[in-house]
Formats: structure tokens, C-alpha cells, sequence
């Protein structure tokens, strides 16, 4: 594939992102749902599979952008976590909004590549989710661990308890259900 014919796969995967966003944005914050998953990631994961690490590592990044362009605009009592732009917020906000997000993109498709199948498709999925959970959630432990008096580990064991598997079986089951058809699309 030259690189004019990945301008396409890329826009229409960004917009889909944008739309998931937008729609997760106005639905979490709505309705009274117990917990409030980032499904922003799953277009990643998908086009990571399909169209490879390059795509999948674009979309990550813009996926970041978006992360940092939100959390810039929106103050969120956690926005300094994935912006530096508001207060309290440095350079390691840029690299936990990106490189994760970046990670995801490349992670499902060597996954996918190892094991291939149905199997492939499900862990592909749920590790490309645990790849976001796991780099974000550790940079704000290790970059941001002093802030909440010290006691950033309470914060971040109600997020991994609630939100994090909820994420992952929903890119799991989705990764599973998408990829094949969007394959059989592509050919």
C-alpha cells in the first residue's frame, strides 16, 4: 500500500474515534452509569490489525492529540494528568497522553500476527485495552504518584477495578466482531 492510499483508512478511522468520543462524552455523562470506559481505542486497535503498525500507530497518536486537545480545553480535576497546558500540568502530561496511546496502535497487530484465528482476534483486543490502562495508569503512578496527598494508588485501584475490565472486554468482544467483516470488506 503506497502512502497516499493511507489517507483514507486514516480519516475514516479518526472520524469514527471522534464520533465514539463525542457520542461516549455526552452518553457517560448523561446517564447514571456506574462506570465511564474509554472505548476511544478500539478504531486503534482495529485498524492496528488490519492495515498494520503504521496506521495503527497514527491513530494511536492522534488519539493522543485528541486526549491533550480534551483535556486543554475541558478542565477536568485530572486534565494536568494529559495536558500541559492547564495548571499543575508539564511535559510528562505529553508523554502519557501519546505514548500510550501510540502503544496501541502497534501492540494488537503483532498480537494478532502471533497467534492469528478467532483467539488472536479476542487477545489482540484485550491486550491492545490493557496496553492503554497499563501505560496510562503506570505513567500517572510513576510520574504524578505524589499528587491525592501521596495516596494516588486508591485512585488508581477504583479505575482498574471498575473501568479497566469493563475496557477490555468490550475491545475484546468488538475486535472479534469488526475485524473479520472490515477484512472481507477490504479484499
Amino acid at each position: 500500500m503506497n502512502k497516499r492510499s493511507n489517507i483514507a483508512p486514516i480519516a475514516i478511522f479518526f472520524a469514527i474515534m471522534i464520533v465514539i468520543h463525542l457520542l461516549s462524552s455526552i452518553l457517560f455523562n448523561v446517564l447514571p452509569f456506574p462506570i465511564k470506559p474509554t472505548i476511544v481505542h478500539i478504531p486503534v486497535i482495529i485498524a492496528s490489525i488490519i492495515y498494520g503498525p503504521r496506521i495503527g500507530a497514527t491513530l494511536g497518536f492522534l488519539m493522543g492529540m485528541l486526549s491533550l486537545t480534551v483535556n486543554t480545553i475541558t478542565i477536568l480535576p485530572t486534565s494536568y494528568l494529559f495536558s500541559p497546558f492547564v495548571p499543575n500540568g508539564n511535559f510528562y502530561s505529553i508523554v502519557i497522553a501519546i505514548v500510550p496511546r501510540v502503544l496501541i496502535g502497534l501492540t494488537p497487530y503483532f498480537v494478532y500476527k502471533l497467534l492469528k484465528g478467532k483467539a488472536g482476534l479476542i487477545f489482540a483486543g484485550a491486550l491492545g485495552s490493557l496496553t492503554n490502562t497499563v501505560f496510562v495508569l503506570g505513567g500517572i503512578f510513576f510520574l504524578f504518584g505524589n499528587v491525592y496527598n501521596g495516596d494516588i494508588q486508591l485512585l488508581l485501584a477504583s479505575v482498574i477495578s471498575t473501568n479497566s475490565i469493563a475496557e477490555l472486554i468490550i475491545s475484546a468482544v468488538l475486535t472479534l466482531v469488526i475485524v473479520p467483516r472490515l477484512e472481507k470488506i477490504k479484499q
